[in-house]
């Protein structure tokens, strides 16, 4: 009985998930777009990259943003999203000039390591287009949580017209179990991996405590 309620609650959760993704992109998105969000707390405490590296990766995406604005404008639609300070862009652009020139901007920006460049060159997508990659993404969120033993928050997903790029500090076992799920998500093409591998050893010495031992009294 109590694991099919944990179930239940985790199938809430992943429907919740993807109805709020759509639900912000149905609101309207303007040209530019960033792919981290405010990190919470219990984010902090359960992802695999150091604190240090969660608040670089943030600032990445940020500066990244507006430089981007400054120099190119709203002739562009990129998505930065930063992982341990590797920045992935994935979106569109007019042109082969445009798309070397985003990638030069980003890879300017302080305590970026690699740009792994996937813009596009065609035209921007429909909000229809749009909202269908945002369905993919918590769709592939909502079953990494149902899956046993594979942590969400081990992951950033990114949908771009129905590619997938799959991020995150990872065992193989994880990372292979995670490339089924999107592979098998409908309405996905093609699964990219920008994943950093670790061993099981390692895992091991990320584990986190609970979230409870962590609050400061």
């Amino acid at each position: 009985m109590t694991a099919l309620c944990m179930n239940s609650g985790r199938r809430r959760l992943g429907l919740g998930l993807t109805t709020l993704a759509l639900g912000v992109v149905l609101s309207g998105c303007a040209p530019l777009l960033v792919g981290g969000a405010a990190v919470t707390s219990a984010v902090v405490i359960t992802d695999r990259r150091t604190t240090g590296a969660q608040v670089e990766d943030q600032g990445i995406e940020l500066r990244a943003a507006s430089r981007l604005r400054d120099e190119v404008g709203s002739r562009v639609r990129v998505n930065v999203t930063s992982y341990n300070r590797r920045a992935l862009l994935t979106g569109e652009v007019g042109n082969e000039r445009d798309k070397a020139l985003v990638a030069e901007i980003v890879g300017r920006v302080d305590n970026v390591t690699e740009v792994i460049n996937e813009l596009a060159i065609v035209n921007s997508p429909s909000l229809r287009e749009r909202a269908a990659d945002t369905v993919i993404t918590g769709r592939i969120r909502a079953s990494i949580i149902d899956t046993k033993d594979l942590p969400v928050n081990a992951f950033r997903v990114v949908t771009e017209r129905n590619i997938v790029y799959l991020m995150g500090r990872v065992t193989q076992r994880e990372a292979d179990q995670a490339t089924q799920i999107a592979r098998t998500t409908p309405g996905v093409q093609r699964v990219v991996r920008i994943m950093e591998i670790i061993s099981e050893e390692e895992l091991g010495r990320l584990q986190f405590p609970p979230a409870e031992n962590n609050t400061t009294k």
